[in-house]
């Protein structure tokens, strides 16, 4: 079987013995190579019949359709290679949770990465766990006081281990002009560590993350991916994998 190369006309054609039907299958990201035991011109089951295959152009294949495999001789593929073209994505990690000190330990490893003027996603529905990260990086980086949800205050402002931070919950923003009003822009000021939770409400109007988290509850435990967008958020991932 060739494969047409996306929507080239001529690809449709007969190219079973040109160079152009390795170009044909070369544009798939996966391939299944399987060595005929015979020609495929010289396949005595091999009919008289054309597959018609057509396009915008009215180009049509020329394969010769095989009849039923009535005297049994097809036989069973016992090996195949699959090669993969696409490389690993090297700016996220996932990691189960398999409970709260889990999510505890994460924070731990967390905090020491963070650094003036990091932009911090927090993705994930209603009590995927959010506020919990949060409350446990501050208490990783020394914090001793009581850390509240920003659910109505919409912002929380603290400061542990020398850094500036700031705790943003946009779940009851609707549209563009309460975060304009809200003044929040003058606190991605580069120096703040900006933790935001619900950054979708925000699309388009927060800086990039540098590091973006997302959680998700499952029966027992979470899912945690973490994502890395800059320089500052891949080396904080390199170290989270060491």
């Amino acid at each position: 079987v060739i494969h047409t190369h996306r929507n080239h006309t001529q690809r449709t054609g007969n190219q079973l013995c040109r160079t152009a039907a390795f170009d044909a299958v070369f544009c798939h990201i996966i391939h299944f190579a399987v060595q005929a035991l015979l020609q495929p011109l010289l396949q005595v089951f091999f009919g008289l019949m054309q597959i018609g295959i057509g396009d915008t152009h009215c180009l049509k294949a020329q394969r010769p359709a095989p009849l039923f495999d009535l005297s049994g001789e097809r036989d069973v593929v016992h090996s195949v290679r699959c090669f993969n073209l696409h490389e690993p994505n090297d700016n996220r990690i996932n990691l189960p949770l398999a409970d709260e000190a889990a999510t505890v330990a994460f924070a731990a490893r967390l905090a020491p990465c963070l650094k003036p003027g990091m932009v911090l996603h927090l993705h994930g529905d209603l009590g995927a766990g959010k506020t919990t990260l949060v409350r446990a990086l501050l208490h990783a980086l020394g914090y001793k006081g009581r850390v509240k949800s920003p659910t109505y205050t919409l912002l929380e402002q603290y400061e542990a281990s020398g850094l500036q931070l700031r705790h943003f919950d946009l779940y009851r923003f609707h549209d563009e002009e309460e975060w304009e009003a809200a003044g929040f822009r003058d606190e991605f000021d580069g120096c703040n560590v900006c933790l935001v939770e619900w950054p979708q409400k925000a699309s388009g109007l927060l800086p990039q993350a540098d590091i973006e988290i997302t959680l998700e509850a499952l029966n027992s435990g979470r899912n945690m991916e973490v994502r890395a967008n800059s320089q500052m958020g891949r080396e904080c991932l390199n170290v989270l994998r060491s």
